[in-house]
């Protein structure tokens, strides 16, 4: 089994302005799942490993759990970007089918949206080989800001996005707690537990975050006008075609005020 996308995902993720789009616009959800998952993760971490971390934003709040966090990622620019977003960690490239750590040498596996980009089998056999005795692997995942509480606006103007911005074709896995149960060979399932997280964010924020979304990235690939281009990745304001529609169809949602932003996910333990 080979990547689950049928796009060129590391084309795609390799891009460096991306990157720095994603080092200093996606919300800090991380450190709310984290804190979610605090109470049942191993009482002592030594090391923990941050499958697929990105540009750092996943593994920064290992730094507060693990005496030592590694973030490890397979498109090389994000780790540019990583070592400023979470300093108190390590960074490596690599791939969640051939860890490049020792045997037994790992606590804690956290792998925040990653699961679907790998082969799962190679992913839990390579964990069950680097984990520690009573060592955890902990997934998450979480959707996109597309909700506000008491208010459909938000949902209505993102379904809009994603028809002007379709998103990629793929096969992704679709991960649920029986799909999960049914993958992680080798592993128990010690917890699963959906979530709602709501964030404060500005206008401005919001329209930083959604034009880092992939499904953007994918339109410019695919023969969008250049001038659509240049704002995503180079954020020049003369040119902004995307940040304006963007801008037009959100204006009125958030009324020029910070407003809480709904990101619903999951989060998972398993155990050896």
């Amino acid at each position: 089994m080979g990547p689950c996308y049928s796009w060129d995902v590391e084309n795609l993720f390799g891009s460096d302005a991306l990157a720095a789009g994603y080092a200093r616009s996606r919300p800090p959800v991380h450190p709310r799942v984290v804190e979610l998952a605090r109470p049942y993760l191993p009482a002592r971490i030594g090391t923990a490993l941050d499958i697929g971390c990105g540009a750092g934003l996943s593994t920064r709040p290992l730094t507060a759990v693990a005496g030592c966090a590694i973030g490890m990622e397979p498109a090389v620019p994000m780790l540019k970007f990583a070592a400023n977003v979470a300093p108190g960690a390590a960074f490596l490239a690599g791939t969640s089918e051939s860890l490049p750590v020792r045997d037994g040498s790992i606590d804690l596996i956290a792998a925040a949206g990653s699961l679907n980009y790998c082969d799962p089998a190679r992913f839990f056999a390579e964990a069950g080989r680097v984990l520690a005795p009573g060592g955890a692997v902990l997934i998450y995942d979480f959707s996109c800001g597309r909700s506000m509480r008491g208010t459909e606006a938000l949902d209505r103007w993102f379904d809009q996005f994603e028809r002007r911005y379709p998103w990629p074709p793929d096969n992704a896995l679709k991960i649920t707690r029986e799909s999960l149960e049914a993958l992680a060979a080798g592993f128990r399932l010690t917890r699963y537990e959906p979530f709602e997280i709501g964030l404060p964010i500005t206008p401005e924020f919001y329209i930083d975050y959604v034009l880092t979304e992939t499904n953007v990235g994918w339109a410019i690939r695919n023969g969008e006008p250049i001038e659509t281009a240049i704002p995503v990745f180079e954020a020049e304001p003369a040119q902004e075609t995307v940040r304006n529609w963007c801008s037009e169809g959100t204006g009125p949602i958030f009324g020029g005020e910070t407003r809480e932003v709904l990101f619903r996910g999951y989060f998972a333990l398993l155990a050896q």
